[in-house]
């Protein structure tokens, strides 16, 4: 039987120096669903993913994944794990084609069965919508169409948590439409954390959302009571609770 929680923090501080960037968070992250991390710029967010993913190393505190404590497991071995990771800026390699970025990031899952990674390149490439564009050279793509090649590049490695960070980034409203119902289509087999500042995504795309202000949880629920939440709504949704 799935954790109810695949994703848990407890205590997360990271400090630089005299700076604290998060302080003591306490994290739920439930299996299955899609859950938006929003705040303020310098709220800590991009420090607190960091430590999920293991970029960055914590001052206190433990991460658990699926019950087991990964918190001094570096990178490379939470990705082994499951967890798959799309920065702001996107990672592709411009010089191949989009089949030959897929397929890199296939053979990390799959090995050397280049029956089994055409197969899956094959069906990323379809779910993401990028079938037509196999044999282009990712360099030529949008900038948007980039972000969706890097999506399906985390895909490829049958991610169970997949934590897509700024992904609507630079794609049109219409792409903007495409990508919130791609994303809900993951959670099938993946649970998304989604860190984005697009409310209109957020507040489609998300089952959850947690706030962050000044690196603390500043509220955590659904999107209807992170909307109606007057703290939310003075530090960072640019409303007066008390005009």
């Amino acid at each position: 039987m799935a954790a109810v929680n695949i994703l848990t923090t407890q205590n997360l501080t990271k400090s630089y120096g005299g700076n604290v960037a998060n302080n003591s968070i306490d994290f739920e992250l439930p299996t299955g669903k899609v859950m938006a991390l929003i705040g303020p710029n310098g709220a800590g967010k991009s420090t607190f993913v960091g430590m999920l993913c293991g970029r960055i190393e914590a001052t206190e505190g433990q991460v658990f994944f699926d019950g087991q404590n990964i918190s001094k497991l570096p990178a490379h071995e939470r990705i082994a794990l499951g967890i798959a990771y799309t920065f702001q800026i996107t990672s592709v390699f411009s010089g191949l084609t989009l089949h030959e970025n897929v397929a890199l990031a296939a053979r990390r899952y799959l090995g050397k069965d280049t029956e089994a990674v055409e197969a899956k390149v094959a069906a990323v490439l379809q779910r993401v919508g990028l079938s037509d564009r196999a044999q282009q050279i990712a360099g030529d793509l949008s900038y948007g169409h980039q972000r969706i090649l890097e999506i399906a590049m985390g895909l490829a490695q049958d991610p169970r948590l997949f934590i897509l960070d700024e992904p609507t980034q630079g794609l049109a409203e219409t792409e903007v439409q495409d990508f919130i119902k791609l994303i809900r289509s993951f959670t099938d087999k993946t649970t998304i954390l989604l860190i984005e500042h697009n409310m209109d995504v957020v507040m489609n795309a998300a089952d959850y959302i947690t706030v962050l202000n000044f690196g603390e949880i500043l509220a955590a629920g659904t999107p209807q009571e992170i909307s109606a939440n007057a703290a939310v709504q003075a530090a960072y949704l640019g409303t007066d609770p008390d005009a």
